[in-house]
């Protein structure tokens, strides 16, 4: 892979005629640059929309307290917030959502998603599949196929490809050291079976193997003059030694390298100074340690899909994304549930509906789906920690965009939330909207496994009539 290191890591001090053969498999981020290249087509696909962008919530965020309140119910379900009516009438949501609530006719809340299992692992929001091997902290899934189950990211990069050259199909904005990974227990980007050929290129990674680029740091990713200084000299001692061998897709992988869109795009100093501040980019956050937040994600998401990306994840919470037990934070709010909630809950109002009012004022909403959700929902019964614990039962979600019907409510859960009382969605139902609505058919697309396995991309599971009547 690309190493792109970040600021306590050494710079290799040459590249090796092996070195460079192995750019052949070995990728940008974890995106094998020649095979990107040679993604198969399919011209007759009828897509609504060109890409998506996933939110994650890491650790489980509470239903009952954001899109599915119960007030009515006893003080020990309902807890400390009240419904707001939004912008379409008959749909409330948590006081603390102001501005999604601004934006509900674009917007499509799941109050009954269903499928899920206790475990801390976003490995379903990502694939679509609750099976999995062993993890830190959660425990193997039997089901899944040798290699593991691809990410809807890594399945757009094997079905269509790049969408511009120079920009990974799939880009991964999550953070991605050890503790964040431990909180999340899966890749966002994983390309599972399907291979490194289609992983996501992780922007954010600062230890990568193998590659490293003389002089060009994480910190100057987005310093277009420094990049290209450093990729002209890598291009220097290749064409000096062994360019002749190189065939006419490596010569493409090396301009994927080369070129300067996804360099430009993580670079937000060239966001004009009206749209940082819509995203709450212009100030400091003074109830926020060190007055940093991670907004900056969403801006950066919609800035990657508008230069090409298909697919961009992200892991949304407060500074630092991290473990609870060390002082970070995270969405799994077993003690002190309303505080967390009143800290995190106006950021994630924020950065979302910045998000979707902007992809709307350029034109983009149509092409581009997002959804939000985390792993599971939350217990209705507050605890004694003043907190809410781990409820499979049920959770809720969010869904804009990429031709898909808004400005509705799909399912509902029962008087106190324990259950979905009508209409249970099952979450591969959402993914068989997501893959239509992309141009992927769910009920006739395989894609084979290691050992040769087809396997199709979401199991029988149909698309919501309701998104896409």
């Amino acid at each position: 892979m690309l190493h792109i290191p970040g600021p306590k890591s050494r710079f290799c001090d040459g590249i090796s005629r092996r070195s460079w053969m192995q750019i052949g498999s070995l990728g940008l981020g974890g995106v094998t640059l020649p095979q990107i290249l040679q993604g198969e087509s399919q011209s007759s696909h009828s897509a609504k929309a060109k890409s998506i962008i996933m939110v994650l919530l890491p650790g489980g965020p509470s239903h009952l307290d954001m899109y599915d309140l119960k007030p009515h119910a006893p003080a020990e379900i309902r807890g400390e917030f009240q419904p707001i009516a939004t912008s379409v009438p008959g749909i409330d949501i948590c006081e603390l959502l102001p501005r999604l609530a601004a934006n509900a006719d674009k917007l499509t809340f799941l109050r009954s998603l269903t499928g899920f299992r206790n475990d801390h692992n976003t490995h379903w929001c990502s694939t679509g599949w609750e099976s999995h091997p062993s993890m830190p902290s959660s425990p193997i899934v039997p089901g899944f196929p040798p290699g593991d189950w691809p990410s809807l990211g890594a399945v757009l990069s094997k079905q269509f490809g790049p969408k511009v050259s120079g920009v990974p199909a799939c880009v991964d904005l999550a953070p991605v050291d050890p503790d964040a990974r431990f909180i999340m227990r899966t890749d966002p980007g994983q390309p599972g079976y399907l291979g490194a050929a289609h992983a996501g290129f992780q922007a954010q990674a600062v230890e990568r193997r193998n590659i490293t680029l003389n002089g060009a740091s994480l910190d100057r990713l987005s310093d277009r003059r420094a990049l290209l200084t450093s990729f002209d000299q890598f291009r220097r001692k290749v064409d000096s030694n062994f360019s002749d061998g190189m065939n006419e897709f490596h010569r493409q992988a090396f301009e994927v390298l080369t070129a300067p869109r996804l360099a430009h795009a993580l670079d937000l100093s060239r966001e004009d100074g009206s749209t940082r501040a819509r995203y709450g980019l212009d100030r400091k956050h003074s109830n926020e340690r060190e007055g940093k937040t991670l907004l900056d994600q969403f801006l950066l998401a919609r800035r990657v899909i508008e230069a090409g990306a298909r697919c961009v994840t992200l892991a949304f919470s407060r500074w630092p994304f991290g473990r609870m037990l060390q002082g970070d934070y995270n969405w799994d709010w077993h003690k002190d549930n309303f505080n967390e909630a009143r800290g995190a809950l106006p950021l994630f109002d924020l950065g979302l509906s910045a998000l979707i009012e902007d992809l709307s004022e350029r034109g983009m909403l149509d092409e581009v789906a997002v959804v939000v959700w985390g792993e599971f929902g939350r217990t209705p019964k507050i605890n004694a920690n003043a907190g809410r614990d781990h409820w499979p039962n049920v959770a809720g979600g969010l869904l804009a965009g990429g031709g898909m019907n808004v400005g509705q409510v799909i399912g509902s859960t029962t008087r106190w939330g324990e259950d979905p009382l009508s209409r249970p969605v099952h979450f591969r139902e959402v993914f068989a909207t997501l893959y239509r609505q992309l141009g992927i058919n769910a009920a006739t697309t395989q894609l084979t496994d290691l050992t040769g396995r087809p396997h199709y991309v979401i199991g029988d599971h149909q698309p919501m009539p309701e998104l896409i009547g």
